[in-house]
């Protein structure tokens, strides 16, 4: 069992709380000075472990063990959503720190917008495996104020910078320890759980076109109301998604944006961004086609025509068997009976990294299932007890 410094560990944690800090969480958005200023704190504390740091050209920041190997990649994300938790990837890659300061042969890494604050989608990951193309980063635009990717990356000092191509020859796998974001293990009285697959996320843009009209002047008979035909829609896709789901999909709708907006104006337009979740491909099929046919019998049934478009569509990932075994008998090992396995409804970087190596995920509890607040939590004793699962199940796979 390599010895871990739980202290240190928390410390490291705290630190990186510290940068951007909101309440008692975190506002460090992708790209930000706050974002910038963790990077470079990453990696000082990197090279305090004996990694050899660096950071790429879309920000991802890597420390690469020094030895000939094998070796283990373990890591997450450090940018936050907007006003949002303090652990949510941040606490994959200080439990990396962990295990480097206790001298495991572990590669370190933070790929950069996890988060999504960019429309291109798990922008470090994709990039690291050789899934983004130059005209992928060119066409990217922030998707809270379109400020192009590019003009984002020069601000923040990382144009002209290579980037990380990960070796998956160099590796035995990668781990990610992660806060569950919701409330299973929380609520079996579970201390950690072993992830069993990360879902995929579908994700649709639904444009409904209307006629913009006056609110006093139009009557009812006349109208065509983007916004009722929007609501109607959506509440029919509630009402059949839980004939085609599965056990564990789920759906949200994230924004509704009807133009022009104002009080006495009949919405002439509706812009709906939509998405569901699933872990396996034939479940999301199924939801698609029934997706796909009520926005065709809205057109039937509505005087306002909506059109859907996809956005994107990322591939569910099943956690490596051998990982997870090694996860399984750590657990077992330091907190018997106290785990269970699950799979995770959140997207996460090792969906990515699973594509090119074999990749696991070991989740600890959320106090009451919060995430991307400021409020999410975990108790220390928890963040310790995954970090040293992890660390038993790191050693054993190194072993080999």
């Amino acid at each position: 069992m390599p010895a871990i410094d739980a202290a240190a560990f928390l410390r490291d944690l705290h630190a990186l709380r510290g940068i951007g800090r909101f309440r008692t969480g975190v506002h460090r958005p992708t790209y930000s000075p706050q974002d910038m200023e963790s990077r470079r704190w990453l990696m000082d504390r990197m090279a305090e472990c004996g990694l050899d740091p660096s950071i790429d050209g879309v920000g991802t920041v890597i420390g690469r063990h020094p030895g000939s190997g094998p070796h283990l990649l373990v890591g997450s994300h450090i940018e936050t959503q907007n006003e949002a938790g303090w652990l949510d990837g941040a606490l994959g890659v200080v439990a990396g720190l962990a295990l480097a300061r206790a001298g495991l042969p572990v590669d370190v890494v933070a790929f950069a917008d996890e988060e999504g604050h960019f429309d291109v989608g798990f922008l470090g990951s994709r990039s690291a495996i050789g899934d983004l193309a130059e005209a992928d980063i060119d066409a990217g635009r922030n998707s809270h104020d379109g400020t192009p990717l590019r003009d984002a990356l020069a601000a923040a000092g990382l144009a002209g910078l290579p980037r990380l191509r990960l070796d998956p020859a160099r590796y035995r796998g990668f781990l990610e320890l992660h806060i569950e974001q919701g409330t299973r293990l929380e609520g079996a009285g579970h201390a950690v759980g072993i992830v069993t697959g990360i879902v995929a996320i579908w994700q649709w843009r639904i444009v409904i076109e209307g006629q913009q009209d006056h609110a006093g002047g139009t009557t009812m008979a006349e109208r065509r109301d983007a916004g009722l035909a929007a609501v109607r829609l959506l509440a029919a896709i509630d009402r059949e998604f839980p004939r085609l789901c599965g056990e564990a999909s789920t759906w949200t709708t994230g924004r509704i944006a009807l133009e022009p907006g104002a009080p006495s104006i009949i919405p002439g337009r509706a812009e709906i961004l939509f998405q569901f979740r699933d872990v396996a491909v034939p479940v999301l099929e199924r939801m698609e086609a029934g997706l796909r046919a009520l926005v065709r019998e809205s057109n039937r049934r509505e005087r306002c025509t909506a059109r859907l478009e996809a956005v994107s569509r990322a591939t569910p990932a099943l956690c490596d068997p051998g990982l997870m075994r090694a996860l399984s008998t750590a657990a077992e090992a330091i907190c018997p009976g106290g785990w269970q396995t699950l799979p995770s409804g959140a997207g996460h970087d090792a969906q990515n990294v699973a594509r090119i190596m074999p990749a696991a995920m070991l989740f600890v509890p959320s106090i009451g299932g919060v995430s991307h607040h400021w409020a999410e939590d975990t108790r220390e004793e928890d963040l310790v007890q995954g970090l040293r699962v992890l660390g038993r199940a790191a050693e054993q796979v190194l072993a080999g």
